[in-house]
């Protein structure tokens, strides 16, 4: 259903927490709006800006008719390095320079709207990661909802943080406590969420540091996100049912309306559906090799845009794909591993040889939905995870920070679709998993799970689905409500 407007169309401006992984599903979610008669201003860093007019090229951002893009300042020394960001000093600089430099984004948005190049700003959409700009709406009495990219079940751990502090679970009191089994401690206390254990929630609480930045930025954001409207989750219900119910207690007016991509897939709009928000240059050479493949044959390996490995680990992921024997497509970031290039020896190259594939970056839902695709190993990350259930496609899980460690979880035991792997990586267990997943009985297991999921997924974003409906619920109720 599209909303039409008496006059002009409403305004929402757009703002993702300036990292891949947040673009991603905001793109998505301001496509969603635009489709339903939004205009859109969606705000990137001037970093990111950057970034993707070299990855999409230098016309990529001049939008279409009501779908702008605009950028602000993150406070950070300029850089034309082609990788993600500093984490905590983002966070830091974030903190101290978003608010002011939001709200003169916002205050030129309204000069633009007297103008009438645009028409004035009637929703504020923030990630969640960027709440500070609740402050600017509150100030320019501008309604704002927050969208939380994570899954449901890492936004509840991050809820707990406060509370964490507090029990004095955390900090942790010496650097022993990271490999003494401290971390196997349970919290019995997280309702909605079976008991688990300190390193199966969000990895922020895994410091020494009263004053860690990470830590303390997202008890902040949560904190803040409360003041907002509502909360959209990139989400369905059935697959988070028993931790929704409890978000709701801190979050009164949350709206699921996952998965994304499968909502955007409908979207008929051609031009809209090729706006791009790749960072890095994807690779088309990825799918004609995909083509050559037998049906369920190929591993797909892909570590996020923020993992990062030593050259050591590298090299056990890399002998224990190869001695699997099984054809595999592997993204391979050029700041993949720490501090160096990703450089894999020789011999390696020469076992591989027709097999395996190498690239920089790939359009990863296209490889998901790939039918030659039959395992992912991945990082774990949200937008990966749901784009393996919407793929039907299993995992082995080697999560690397935030929310990663729950969403593993969540994947090997309450959705039954992964396997995890040691952060000790080693190429005989790498190996053994791969084995596993392709062809043993478990494989077999989590496959047949992974389809069921990718069903209900499906069910849950067509005309009744519950994310389907939430989406309506969420443009009438707040969106496009009067206020």
């Amino acid at each position: 259903m599209v909303y039409p407007q008496a006059g002009e169309k409403p305004h929402a401006v757009c703002i993702p927490y300036p990292a891949q992984g947040h673009i991603n599903p905001m793109l998505k979610l301001a496509k969603l709006l635009h489709h339903k008669g939004f205009h859109i201003t969606f705000v990137n860093t001037e970093h990111n800006h950057k970034r993707l007019l070299r990855s999409q090229g230098p016309h990529s951002l001049d939008g279409l008719p009501h779908f702008r893009f605009d950028m602000i300042p993150d406070g950070l020394p300029p850089s034309d390095a082609d990788s993600t960001q500093d984490i905590p000093s983002l966070c830091a600089s974030l903190s101290e320079h978003g608010l002011s430099a939001f709200r003169s984004l916002l205050l030129k948005l309204q000069d633009q709207s007297q103008d009438g190049v645009v028409p004035p700003v009637t929703r504020i959409v923030s990630d969640g990661l960027m709440a500070f700009t609740v402050d600017a709406a509150e100030e320019l009495k501008i309604p704002e909802v927050v969208f939380w990219p994570p899954s449901a079940c890492g936004l509840f751990g991050c809820t707990k943080y406060r509370r964490l502090v507090e029990d004095g679970f955390t900090p942790l009191k010496d650097p022993t406590y990271f490999s003494n089994g401290y971390l196997e401690t349970m919290v019995s206390w997280t309702s909605g969420m079976k008991s688990i254990r300190l390193r199966d929630f969000p990895t922020f609480i895994r410091t020494l540091d009263h004053q860690d930045i990470l830590l303390n930025f997202i008890i902040q954001e949560v904190e803040r996100s409360s003041r907002a409207s509502a909360v959209i989750l990139n989400t369905f219900d059935t697959l988070e049912h028993d931790v929704l119910e409890s978000l709701s207690s801190v979050f009164p007016h949350i709206y699921t309306i996952g998965p994304l991509q499968l909502l955007a897939d409908q979207i008929q709009d051609e031009a809209l559906r090729s706006v791009g928000g790749s960072l890095w240059r994807e690779e088309p050479e990825c799918l004609p090799w995909l083509d050559s493949k037998e049906p369920g044959s190929v591993v797909y390996v892909n570590f996020g845009s923020i993992t990062v490995m030593t050259a050591g680990q590298l090299i056990e992921f890399a002998w224990g794909l190869a001695n699997s024997q099984k054809p595999f497509l592997w993204i391979i970031r050029p700041d993949l591993v720490a501090s160096e290039s990703a450089v894999l020896p020789p011999e390696f190259m020469e076992e591989i040889a027709g097999r395996g594939m190498l690239a920089r970056w790939c359009r990863q839902e296209e490889v998901l939905k790939h039918q030659a695709i039959g395992g992912f190993l991945t990082h774990s990350g949200w937008n990966s995870t749901l784009e393996s259930l919407c793929g039907g496609v299993p995992v082995i899980c080697w999560p690397f920070f935030g929310d990663q460690q729950t969403n593993c979880l969540y994947s090997c035991t309450e959705w039954g679709i992964g396997m995890e792997i040691d952060n000790d990586v080693k190429k005989d267990e790498v190996e053994g998993l791969v084995r596993e997943l392709m062809e043993g009985e478990k494989g077999k297991e989590m496959r047949k799970k992974a389809m069921e999921w990718k069903a209900k997924a499906e069910e849950a974003i067509m005309p009744g689905g519950t994310s389907y409906n939430n989406v309506d619920k969420l443009i009438s109720e707040v969106l496009s409500a009067i206020d």
